[in-house]
Order: structure tokens, then sequence, then C-alpha cells
């Protein structure tokens, strides 16, 4: 008997850790899974204590220890994964696996065959490692899902689950393709609204820049000019003020700074708490601006997600705990946590779904019918669908609107400037030209 070290989640997702002696590593998994708990990595102690050999008799000796039989294997899988296993690769390398994996199986070749032929042409070392890994737990008869939760930093619990789906119902080509369609507009989605906010942020920081070099470098050279050569007049008030503000930025600046990564240390030491991640979750649903953005993401991934794996055959409690779990907002997972509560007391979805306004109207009531026909997961890919045109319009939208309310505000600051310089040369030139006369 062996003693192996488990980590595993219950049905609500709670994870769990500790140890169960098996014969061998799928002993091992069946055990756990016989606690009512999914593994998500399990690895062989090493160094655990081996039974002491029995005394050996007088006139005999102690047989050698027999060599391990040619061409075996001992797979041993450690609970710590490699360094850069720890860190999420792109989603781009795993759509195109999947993809690719996907056409292979459909095409008749065989699992392993195909994660064979992946393996030779993976150029991402983070991926190819996984690979190597899966291969040799396929080999050593487990499962591909199995295989799969030994490396949950790249397949997270949706992808595992509707891989198990998959091969519960012989339709693993089928799982894979809807994974790959999942992850690219998922993927589209995220990319254009961080495409939207490319431009604004650029500007922002341009006008940044541009007021801080202005007020530090440049302003302080006229101030000067104006004193030599106005010997002390007055000047005008727009121009005192200009000056005023670029004195204080040079004797504060590092008290600004200060102040400023002060504030973006304590966001983050608040964000880490967990009324403070509610909190910032919640006005990110009701900012002005951004807020219908944000609802209208979080409701696209929540019903792609549940639909996909709804048609994949994954358990509609199973399928909401995943969804819960990767929403990203906890305001959206606090309300799928009560739907999920009430589909356990044996409920429908649309009570709780109206109950938690974070879900729009229009989608409680395709919800309902969706239930009433027995359609859910179509109809919830329909919303989906509706859901990523509305946030590409919401996106144009607001790049449309910010855009030239940043250039306003940049041409104000910068124009402000030129002009709270210029007054005063005006004055200079004017004075220069009567001695002149």
């Amino acid at each position: 008997m062996a003693t192996f070290q488990y980590i595993a989640k219950d049905a609500a997702g709670n994870e769990t850790r500790g140890t169960i002696e098996a014969g061998d590593r799928a002993g091992a998994i069946a055990a756990v899974r016989a606690q009512g708990l999914l593994p998500t990595a399990l690895g062989e102690v090493k160094g655990a204590a081996a039974p002491a050999p029995a005394p050996a008799k007088k006139g005999k000796k102690t047989p050698a220890p027999q060599k391990a039989a040619a061409g075996k294997k001992d797979i041993k899988i450690n609970i710590k994964l490699p360094k850069f296993l720890q860190g999420k690769i792109k989603t781009q390398v795993l759509t195109q696996f999947t993809r690719q994996l996907a056409t292979l199986v459909n095409a008749g070749l065989p699992l392993m065959r195909g994660i064979d032929v992946l393996k030779r042409q993976m150029k991402d070392p983070q991926m190819l490692e996984a690979l190597e890994g899966i291969a040799e737990n396929i080999a050593a008869g487990g499962t591909f899902s199995e295989a799969l939760t030994l490396y949950p930093k790249i397949f997270d619990n949706l992808y595992v689950n509707m891989v198990k789906a998959g091969e519960a119902g012989g339709v693993l080509e089928v799982v894979l393709g809807r994974l790959a369609e999942f992850a690219e507009k998922s993927e589209k989605i995220k990319n254009k609204v961080k495409g939207a906010m490319i431009y604004p942020i650029v500007v922002l920081f341009a006008a940044v820049g541009i007021t801080a070099f202005l007020l530090v470098a440049v302003i302080p050279k006229f101030k000067q000019v104006f004193n030599d050569m106005l010997g002390g007049a007055a000047l005008p008030a727009i121009t005192e003020a200009v000056i005023q503000m670029s004195e204080w930025v040079q004797h504060n600046g590092l008290t600004l700074a200060a102040a400023v990564v002060a504030v973006v240390v304590l966001k983050k030491v608040i964000g880490k708490t967990e009324k403070g991640a509610y909190l910032y979750d919640v006005l990110s649903l009701k900012m002005p601006v951004t807020g219908t953005l944000v609802q209208r993401t979080a409701v696209s991934r929540v019903t792609r997600t549940l639909g996909t794996l709804l048609s994949s055959g994954v358990p509609i409690l199973q399928s909401l705990v995943i969804v819960r779990d990767t929403t990203g907002n906890r305001v959206v997972s606090q309300a799928l946590q009560n739907v999920h509560d009430a589909v356990k007391e044996g409920e429908g979805m649309t009570g709780p779904l109206s109950q938690c306004k974070v879900f729009p109207p229009m989608v409680v009531s395709m919800v309902e019918v969706g239930e009433e026909t027995g359609a859910l997961a179509d109809m919830l890919t329909r919303i989906a669908n509706t859901y990523d045109d509305e946030v590409d319009n919401a996106v144009a939208g607001m790049t449309a609107a910010i855009e030239p309310a940043l250039i306003i505000v940049l041409a104000v600051v910068v124009g402000t400037i030129v002009i709270a310089m210029f007054l005063p040369m005006i004055k200079i030139i004017s004075s220069v030209s009567g001695a002149g006369a």
C-alpha cells in the first residue's frame, strides 16, 4: 500500500486536502471520489515509511531487493508542479490546442495519438510540459479529464468538467469543439473591451505627462523671464494661478507621487478583503458610464458558460457551481449561489434570478421560457449571442464618447497654460515696442 496526498473539492466548490492509502493511483482516485470529493491534484508521498523487513533467520542471508522489471516505469505525480506551470498560459495557445485536438479526434485519430501529434508541434514550453504529463497519466490508465485536473492553472473547472461530460457521453470531439468556440468568443469580447480602453488611457497618460513637463520644466523659466522683463509688475490672474500651481507641484511633487502610490496600494489591500472586494464589484456595476458595460459583459459570460456546460451534459447544480466560481464578480457569484440553493431545493431558476436584480428582466423571461420548453441550454446561448452584440455596441459608444472628451480636456489644459504664458509676453512686446518708438 502506498500513501497518496490529494487536493480535492466538494460539491460546494470548497477545497480540502488530505492523505489516503491505496494500492495504486487509480485506487486512490476512486477512494477520494467515494468520499464525495472531486480530486484536482494527486501525488504519491515520497519517503513514506515502508514496512520494516522481517528479521533474517540464522544461517540465511537476507535476499537482495529485486530489481524493477525491465521496460516498466513507475510513474509518480508530485503535488508541486514545475515553477513555470504555476502561471496561466495564453488563451490563444489553449484555444488552438483544443481546436486542433477536436479536429484530430473528430477525424478518427485516437486521443493518445492526437496528443502525441500536438506535442511534436507545440512551441509553448508550459503547454508542452503539461501535454507530456497528461500523456503519461493516460498511458498509466487514467482518463483524459483526470489527467487535466493535475494542471489547474492551465485547465480550469469549466474545461475539466466539460471534458468529463464528453468522455461519459462519448462525444469528446463535440465538447472540445464547443470549448474552443467558447474560448474564442470570450477572448474576442475581452479583446474588444481592452482595445477600446487603449486609446483613452494613452491620451490620459499623454495629458498628465505633458502637463507635468510644462509645470515643472517650462513655466519656471517663463517666471524668471517675466521677473526680469517686467520688473515685478503685476501679472494677469490666469498667469499667476498657473505659476502658483507650478510652484506647488515643484515643492510637493514627491508628496503627490507618494500619495498616488499610497492610494493604489490601499486599493489593492482593501480589494483583497472579502468586504472590500465585494464593495468594488458593487461599484463596478453601478458606475455611470462603465456600469452597463460591466453588467452586459457579466451576463454574456454567465449565460454562455452555463449554456455550454448544460449542452455538454454537465448537471445543472454542478454547472451553477462552476459558473459561480468563474464569473469574476462577487455580486454575480452571490446571485448564482442563491440560484443554486433554490434549484437544489427543487425550485426553478426564474425566481432567484429576478430577485437578485443583477440580470435584466429580458434575461429572466428568456430563462423562464427555456425552463418551460426544456430548451434552457439553447436559450442561454441565444441570450449570450444577444448580449455579445450589446457589448460591442456599448464598447463602440463608450469609445466614441470618451475619446473626444479626453482630447477636449487635453486641449483645455495645454491651451490654458499656453494662454497664461502668452499674455505677459504681449505686455513685454508692447513695452519694448513703446520704448523703441
